[in-house]
């Protein structure tokens, strides 16, 4: 498989480079931290601006009608800037979804989007709780398989507490009704299996960048910081570290492409491959990030420290869309069964686990 970018795709993932590298450092978290507010508006502004929030939208929609393939360096590179802002889910699981209901409702809320008014939010199976429901208009809700569409003011938002400070979580108590539906089950069960692949896909995106930010800081930090007259990278305990995690971040890197590349065949292989990336991407996020910590000592578990909001997104991103057992499960039953298995009991176990946690 070819993994090589376009011009294109690497031009427009280099913009989102430089706009966070300069709008979203260590030092802005922690002032969006202190605060207490969900999103900084003037980057959000900006973000909309490059007209991030409809990139998978398709053309006719109003959208760039972008694939997975061009996204997926987007949300690599809003893993390394640990962004708070929820553009992720939005323009990469929640608008094309809503894009794909052929409902009124669903048009209406979509045009709103993507003009700037609004943002919509999602409770999928997948997930216990929904992130970023409170700045959200409206959300779309799962009750019966079927898929309703309920503005903010009509649900009741139960916040829930999350490890990572960025990731604000709530649980939704609300009435469905006729009025709110959007879609039938039949209709949206394939819109949000597509929905859980892509959540999924993109979540390992994140913990990519996260992973490399992970390093970058450490190796940073090994060449400053001086112990006995000499940085304590030249130590070889500490070469060893980083050369691990490093080489974790290679092999986890191109499986996440690989499965961007085939999520649009929507197949077992395809989904297989999605979790994969999944599984090898929140686990080189996990080991950088201790890593990171270990060379900076007991002080990278401070705020003070950038290495800690990497490592919190990381743990966060690990329990959303698919836990690890999912996962495994999936790729174990591609291993060891025949292509044409059958994966719907991995997706009713997805459900039965999310409704126990929740």
């Amino acid at each position: 498989m070819d993994f090589a970018f376009s011009d294109e795709q690497q031009a427009i993932a280099q913009v989102v480079r430089s706009l966070l590298r300069a709008e979203c450092t260590g030092a802005h978290l922690r002032r969006l931290m202190d605060s207490g507010t969900a999103r900084d508006e003037t980057r959000w502004r900006q973000i909309f601006d490059l007209g991030l929030t409809g990139v998978m939208v398709p053309e006719a929609r109003g959208g760039l009608g972008l694939d997975e393939t061009d996204f997926v360096l987007i949300a690599q590179a809003c893993g390394h800037a640990a962004l708070p802002e929820p553009l992720i889910e939005l323009a990469g699981v929640v608008l094309p979804l809503l894009a794909a209901v052929d409902h009124p409702r669903a048009g209406h809320w979509l045009d709103r989007v993507l003009a700037g008014e609004t943002t919509v939010a999602l409770g999928h199976p997948s997930n216990p709780f929904i992130a970023d429901a409170d700045t959200a208009g409206a959300l779309l809700l799962v009750h019966d398989g079927a898929l309703h569409l309920v503005e903010r003011a009509a649900v009741e938002l139960i916040a829930q507490p999350s490890v990572d400070p960025f990731r604000r979580l709530s649980r939704v108590v609300w009435t469905p009704s006729n009025e709110t539906l959007i879609g039938s089950a039949a209709t949206v069960a394939p819109l949000l299996a597509t929905a859980l692949e892509r959540g999924a896909i993109f979540a390992a995106a994140q913990c990519i960048g996260l992973a490399e930010r992970s390093v970058e800081l450490a190796v940073d930090y090994a060449k400053e910081r001086t112990q006995f007259g000499k940085p304590i990278g030249v130590n070889q305990a500490v070469k060893h570290l980083l050369a691990t995690a490093q080489v974790r971040i290679e092999f986890a890197r191109p499986v996440v492409f690989a499965a961007a590349a085939e999520r649009a065949a929507d197949n077992v292989l395809s989904r297989a491959r999605a979790s994969h990336a999944k599984l090898a991407a929140t686990e080189a996020a996990s080991l950088a990030a201790r890593t990171a910590i270990q060379v900076h000592g007991a002080m990278g578990y401070s705020w003070e420290v950038d290495v800690h909001f990497l490592l919190k997104r990381g743990l966060a991103l690990a329990g959303v869309w698919g836990d690890e057992s999912f996962h495994r499960a999936r790729v174990r039953s591609r291993a060891l069964s025949s292509p044409d298995i059958d994966h719907s009991f991995a997706w009713a176990a997805l459900k039965e686990d999310a409704a126990h946690a929740a």
